[in-house]
């Protein structure tokens, strides 16, 4: 069927946890030193899946660590990864999920085989369908202000079963509009984190936290 993986490679779905939430984190610090505190203040406001990237400096090394410490709260995936090394380091060291900016079927496949669901980045229809024919569990619109919420009815013409997460410049309203317009999730950074990784205040950051989950939560973006 058009928009299927093929017969013979699997799909991994991402966890009925991130799957439930329709919300994705994308945490950017600038060191992975500075996740404690401000992952901390997220779950407790009710996120339930977040993504490190491996721009932070130390994400890898402390991958294992912030697991043991969060993973039973919230599904901790690992994202910007570009390449072969990376992604299995990131699986080694724990990821439930990866996340990439780029279209490689090839980190799909080693994903897959390793176990682990993982959503691909990409623009076009060309990109974004060579990431799900592969076998992504969803595929991450990037970036997705170039976009309005209308490419998911766009998209799921010629290919009706893919699975769509907007990332890049997402905030509360947009949120809204890509889930009605059903995407499976959203992935957000800025416009809900703020200056949390600069020192900013936490209580500020739990009530936009909040305000997403609400927003996210099925029936939340009428």
């Amino acid at each position: 069927m058009t928009g299927e993986a093929d017969a013979a490679t699997p799909r991994l779905p991402l966890s009925q946890r991130t799957a439930r939430a329709r919300l994705i984190i994308v945490a950017r610090a600038q060191d992975a030193r500075d996740y404690d505190r401000v992952l901390e203040a997220l779950i407790e406001s009710g996120i339930r899946s977040v993504e490190l990237t491996l721009t932070t400096p130390g994400t890898i090394e402390r991958l294992p660590e912030i697991v043991a410490r969060f993973g039973s709260d919230a599904d901790i995936g690992v994202g910007t990864v570009t390449d072969d090394a990376q992604l299995r380091a990131a699986i080694a060291a724990g990821a439930q999920y990866i996340v990439t900016p780029i279209t490689d079927p090839r980190l799909v496949a080693t994903s897959i085989e390793l176990g682990v669901p993982i959503v691909p980045g990409g623009l076009t229809p060309t990109e974004l369908y060579s990431s799900w024919r592969a076998g992504a569990s969803a595929v991450k619109v990037f970036p997705a202000g170039q976009v309005t919420a209308g490419y998911v009815k766009d998209l799921r013409g010629p290919f009706p079963g893919i699975e769509v997460i907007p990332s890049g410049g997402v905030d509360l309203t947009g949120a809204a509009k890509w889930l009605s317009a059903g995407a499976a999730a959203v992935s957000v950074g800025g416009p809900l984190l703020g200056d949390a990784f600069h020192g900013g205040d936490l209580m500020a950051l739990r009530a936009r936290a909040a305000a997403f989950v609400d927003a996210c939560a099925p029936g939340g973006e009428a």
